[in-house]
Order: structure tokens, then C-alpha cells, then sequence
């Protein structure tokens, strides 16, 4: 019995103890309860609510382009991509060569993806592939239930209804690498371009708009369950240039005549750019559709360059087209007179040196109108020795020549205006007379962009006043009122009446390139830029520089505007490897002045179709 009591007294003690260490887990067990939800229930239940619902940014449709009279330059079109989610595909190389006996899959494509899948959370989709066609769509889903992990989703893709006539000005949108990524979270999205040339990318931010949202609700894993509300984001902004889209077309169009040019419409009074085209060009839409491996080669191994913008890129020598320069220098420095003549013998000596005119027999006794209309080289290198290389600089850079213009296009180049100080600075070398000789006809170091020598050539018959070159219209940018340049009225009638007399004077350098239509005559200035020099024993044997190799030959320029009565229109156009700014570049030139005064494009109004 005793033994009995023993074992009912450890056993009372010990259910004693066991009851207590549950009471006291029991009540802390509830102090814990009442803290979370009470003292601390308000914390908890935000967090829990933010782990619930998810807000994710959605891309806004991306602003249009239209030219001056609205006739689209970029639009967006429906675009249907197949995307992967990683979790979902048990082996995802074989479900992309799977997905490659219904459409064809590059190499190249498979290898991206894995990377991506890599990269990227296994629930986030990938894209394998864009710019579907209804029928891949359709095949794709009917193929759905053995392509785990896959689907087709619909999107928009960046078109070029104009092709190749817009590609150099309107650019082209591409996917943002690492080197573009900023502060803005929108270029984190899958699926989202932005400009990469030309005016896409110039106005990259006022296309490109703002993202919307979207709150999913969400699980632990931040898998998505159901869609709880959006926010549309705000459009891109529409722009319009001030290119008249006809007339470029015809710009183009026109120097695909030749292998290698390019040129400018400007109008001398607002500054507006009714026309800038570069030949050879590309189509946009490759960059959207994306480009085959094969014509990619081909355009880059093309001699004549098709992806560079030749309008604002290409640096040339101006040749007797910085003739007029020269002659403003020389006029507004004092160093001639409106009445001073030279005597043109067909050359002059400098030291040892002889340097030849054109006109191997000479011009005679001949002023300074004269000398631009027959475009004497002994005149100006007379007037360009007296007048000096940095009277002559100023000028250029008074004119536009030698920083960039402005123009709202990235990739412009600022050309090269001599002069003393800058010779010695980059050849650690004194500045020689014979380099002002070649400089006062635009050779030597002088180089020169089309874009430049159109602003030269407008503030030149604009009245003398700082014109600025721009293509936005929606008010981005500069338009005046344009400052005076300085430039005596008297000057600049010379060196138009040079201009007037190198299309209508029947020694005029031009005069077979008139418009011949009565109103619409043009005024302008040829020039022919040496590539390279015919030594004397090829011209002994009889050697011309038409017969030269394509690249070996001298680039035909010429400068102009139009009307004679009242300038409107500035032209630049240069041919590369052109031979003869005469025979070669002015043509073209008269065809394009012609061709935007029949289109009347700088008095027609904004916004009404051509």
C-alpha cells in the first residue's frame, strides 16, 4: 500500500508540473496572440496586404511622327510575340526547337533566350520571338497544348510607312541595352524600345510618354493570380517635323541617280528643314522586324555607307563654294573695294610654288561679281593672301561653318574652319601663305557639312541674320526672331549678284542648270572639292579625273536658293566622287528647287495635306 501512495504522489507532482509548463506555454502563447493582433495588428495586416497585391508599370503607346501637312512618318502597329516562362517548361530547349518545327527559330534566338532565363526570375516571361504573322499565330496555337510554358502575347511594334526616303532623319527605335539604362523604371520592361538615331531619339523622352499600372493580386511567390485594376499610362506626344514628306521623296528619289549624295532644303527665313536625305539609305523597318544576319553584312560592307547621315555627318571640302566667303571676309574687312579687279593670268606664283586657275588660259582683268560667276581661282587667291586666314575664319564662323548648326538630329559634326591659332594648336606648326591661298577656295583644311553650307548659303540670301536650322514644329527648339549677323547690305547684294550671275550670265559656271520656268529662277554658287591630285606624269598622259577609280575622284557640290526676286528656298547638295559641281551637283540641285516651289511647301499651310 505504501509502495501505492509513493507512485500516486510523483505522479500528482509530476502531471502538477506538466500542467504548469502548458498553463505558462498557454498564456504566452496568448500574450504573443494579442501583441500580433492587437499591439501590433495594423503593422502586420499592411504587410500582409502588400504581399497580396502587386503593382506592376505597363508601357504606354509610343508618340507618333508626322511631316508638316500629317502624313505619318512612325507609327505603332499590332505586334504578337511569343513569350516563355520559365517554370512552366520543363525543358526549355526542347520546347524552343519544339516551337521551331511550327516557326523558324534562329540559332542565335535560342541562345538568347537561355541567357534571358538566366537573368531572370522563372515566373517573368521571356521573349522568344516578335512580329508574328497571323498565320505563325494561329499555328502556334494550335500546337498550345504540347508547348508548356509558352503563349502568344500582343504588343506593338515601331513602323515606317515612308521607308527608306525618312530612315537617316526619323531614326529607329531598338532594345535598350545596359548602356541606356537611367533612372527611369519604364526602360526595365520587357518588350520596350527607344530611339537610337535620329529624331527617335532626339525626342526619346516626349515620345516615349509614361508608364501606366497595374495591381495583380499575387502569392507568396509573386506568381500572378488575378488582376485587381490599371491604370493607363500617358501617351507618348505626337510630333510634327516641318519635312514636307513629298518633297523628300523627291529628294531622295532624285539622288539615287548617283552612288553616294546627299542634300538640303531650307527655308531662309524660319529656319525650317523642308527636305535632308542621304544616299544610299536603309529601311527603318529592319530594325524593327529585325534584320537578317546576311543584309546586315551587306550593309556595312557597302563602299558608300548607307547608315551614315552624309546631311550633318559627311565633312567635305566646300571648293568654290567658300568662295563667297572669301569674298565677304575680304569686303567687310576693307581690304577691297566693291570695284577692285584682279588680273587673271591663268595662275600666280607664291615663293617656288605656282598655283593654277581653272581656266588654264586665264580670265583676264576681272572684278569680284564676275569672278564669282566664272568662279576665277586667282582672284580669290589674290583677295584671300591680302584679306588674311583669320579675317577669313571669322567670316566662315559668322556663316555657320565650323560648329555644329544645332539641328535637333544627334551625330552632327562641326566641320573645320583654319586659322592661325588652330594650326599651330593641332600640327604644332606656323600657319604658311600658300595654305591661304588653298583655303580662300575652300581646299586645304577646310571641311564643310551640306547642312552647313545650306544655313551659309540662307543667312547669306536671308539678309544677313542668323538663321538656325530645326525639323521639330511642336514648339522644341529655336525659331527666332534671328539676330543680325553684322553684314552690310551692300556686300551681301554682291555676292548674290555673283550667285544670280553664275545661273544667267552666259559665262556662269551653271548657266545650263537654270530652272526654266519664269518666277522660279535660282541663284547659286558650283564647286568642285579635290579628293586627290593628278600627279604630272598622269596628266601627261592624258589622265582626267572622270577616268580616276570612283573614290580618287573630286566631289561635286553646289550651293543655291530660289526664287531670284524673294529667297525662300536654301539648297545644298553634294555628290560624292561627283567629278563637276556644274555638270554633276547642280543639275540635282535645280531639279529640287523646282520641285518645292511647284509644292509651293514654304506657303502652304501646317497641317493641310499636299
Amino acid at each position: 500500500m505504501e509502495w501505492d501512495t509513493d507512485r500516486f504522489h510523483n505522479f500528482t507532482r509530476r502531471a502538477l508540473l506538466l500542467g504548469g509548463v502548458q498553463g505558462l506555454l498557454l498564456v504566452m502563447l496568448g500574450g504573443r496572440l494579442h501583441w500580433l493582433q492587437v499591439k501590433d495588428g495594423r503593422r502586420y495586416s499592411t504587410l500582409a496586404e502588400k504581399n497580396r497585391i502587386d503593382t506592376r508599370r505597363i508601357l504606354a503607346p509610343r508618340g507618333r511622327i508626322f511631316d508638316r501637312f500629317g502624313v505619318p512618318l512612325a507609327v505603332n502597329e499590332q505586334n504578337f510575340r511569343l513569350v516563355l516562362i520559365a517554370e512552366n517548361t520543363p525543358d526549355i530547349r526542347a520546347a524552343l526547337e519544339d516551337v521551331g518545327r511550327i516557326v523558324p527559330v534562329e540559332k542565335g534566338d535560342i541562345l538568347r533566350v537561355m541567357r534571358d532565363v538566366r537573368r531572370k526570375r522563372p515566373f517573368m516571361p521571356v521573349t522568344v520571338m516578335e512580329n508574328l504573322s497571323w498565320e505563325q499565330v494561329a499555328r502556334i496555337e494550335l500546337a498550345a497544348p504540347e508547348l508548356p510554358g509558352l503563349s502568344v502575347e500582343t504588343g506593338q511594334v515601331r513602323q515606317y510607312p515612308q521607308g527608306k526616303a525618312f530612315a537617316h532623319v526619323v531614326g529607329y527605335v531598338g532594345a535598350v541595352q545596359q548602356a541606356d539604362l537611367r533612372d527611369d523604371p519604364l526602360l526595365g520592361l520587357p518588350g520596350v524600345r527607344i530611339g537610337k538615331v535620329g529624331i527617335e531619339k532626339t525626342y526619346e523622352e516626349a515620345l516615349r510618354g509614361s508608364a501606366g499600372e497595374i495591381e495583380v493580386e499575387v502569392n507568396a511567390l509573386g506568381r500572378s493570380v488575378r488582376e485587381l485594376g490599371r491604370i493607363e499610362g500617358k501617351p507618348g506626344e505626337d510630333l510634327s517635323l516641318a519635312l514636307d514628306a513629298g518633297l523628300q521623296e523627291f529628294v531622295q528619289k532624285r539622288l539615287a541617280e548617283e552612288k553616294s549624295a546627299t542634300a538640303v532644303v531650307m527655308d531662309v527665313q524660319t529656319g525650317e528643314i523642308y527636305a535632308l536625305a542621304s544616299h544610299p539609305a536603309f529601311d527603318s523597318n529592319m530594325f524593327s522586324n529585325g534584320i537578317p544576319a546576311e543584309v546586315w553584312e551587306e550593309v556595312l560592307a557597302d563602299p558608300a555607307a548607307p547608315l551614315s547621315n552624309k546631311a550633318i555627318g559627311g565633312q567635305y571640302p566646300p571648293g568654290s563654294a567658300f568662295k563667297m566667303v572669301t569674298a565677304l571676309a575680304a569686303l567687310e574687312s576693307g581690304t577691297i573695294t566693291p570695284g577692285y579687279k584682279v588680273h587673271c593670268p591663268g595662275y600666280v606664283d607664291v615663293g617656288s610654288h605656282r598655283f593654277h586657275c581653272w581656266k588654264s588660259g586665264g580670265h583676264g582683268d576681272i572684278g569680284l561679281e564676275d569672278a564669282l560667276t566664272e568662279s576665277c581661282d586667282v582672284f580669290f587667291y589674290d583677295i584671300g593672301r591680302k584679306t588674311g586666314i583669320n579675317q577669313i575664319a571669322q567670316m566662315a564662323e559668322l556663316l555657320g561653318l565650323g560648329a555644329p548648326t544645332g539641328i535637333d538630329l544627334p551625330g552632327e559634326r562641326p566641320g573645320l574652319v583654319p586659322n592661325k591659332a588652330w594650326k599651330l594648336a593641332n600640327r604644332d606648326a606656323p600657319w604658311q601663305i600658300g595654305e591661304t591661298i588653298v583655303a580662300a577656295i575652300g581646299q586645304g583644311y577646310v571641311l564643310a557639312t551640306p547642312l552647313q553650307l545650306a544655313v551659309m548659303t540662307a543667312r547669306m540670301v536671308g539678309g544677313g541674320v542668323a538663321v538656325a536650322p530645326h525639323l521639330a514644329l511642336n514648339g522644341h527648339g529655336d525659331r527666332g526672331p534671328w539676330a543680325s549677323l553684322g553684314i552690310s547690305r551692300q556686300s551681301l547684294d554682291i555676292v548674290m549678284a555673283g550667285m544670280r550671275g553664275v545661273m544667267c550670265k552666259a559665262m556662269g559656271t551653271a548657266r545650263d542648270a537654270q530652272i526654266p520656268q519664269a518666277g522660279m529662277e535660282m541663284g547659286g554658287k558650283t564647286g568642285t572639292a579635290q579628293v586627290r591630285r593628278i600627279t604630272k606624269a598622269e596628266r601627261a598622259a592624258g589622265l582626267q579625273n572622270k577616268d580616276m577609280p570612283w573614290r580618287f575622284r573630286h566631289h561635286a557640290l553646289f550651293v543655291g536658293y530660289a526664287p531670284l526676286s524673294q529667297p525662300r528656298y536654301a539648297c545644298a547638295v553634294v555628290v560624292e566622287h561627283g567629278v563637276s559641281g556644274s555638270a554633276t551637283a547642280a543639275p540635282i540641285a535645280r531639279d529640287i528647287l523646282w520641285e518645292a516651289q511647284k509644292r509651293d511647301t514654304a506657303g502652304k499651310p501646317k497641317g493641310s495635306m499636299p
